[in-house]
């Protein structure tokens, strides 16, 4: 199945895209699993997720955990921590 990545703000500028759809690999569980799985595609996207513990994810439009599974998922947008004011 195909997983659409949707990449926002400073995370879209280091990896160099907005968006890619892909075919993630077996074993690829959980948001965590994604994320290492991702840092290990290129210097971009190494460096866009070498702290994973800040970025936030929405599995179709709502935001979740880390340990959170991703079977089934159609969307999955990464976002670097927001401020606000």
């Amino acid at each position: 199945m195909t997983t659409r990545l949707i990449y926002f703000a400073w995370v879209r500028e280091r990896i160099g895209t907005s968006e890619e759809d892909v075919e993630l690999p077996a074993g690829i569980e959980t948001v965590a699993d994604l994320l290492r799985w991702l840092q290990s595609r290129g210097e971009g996207y190494e460096h866009a997720l070498q702290y994973p513990d800040v970025i936030r994810v929405a599995i179709n439009q709502e935001h979740v955990d880390h340990r959170e599974k991703i079977a089934g998922a159609r969307e999955i947008a990464l976002f670097p921590p927001m401020t606000g004011g």
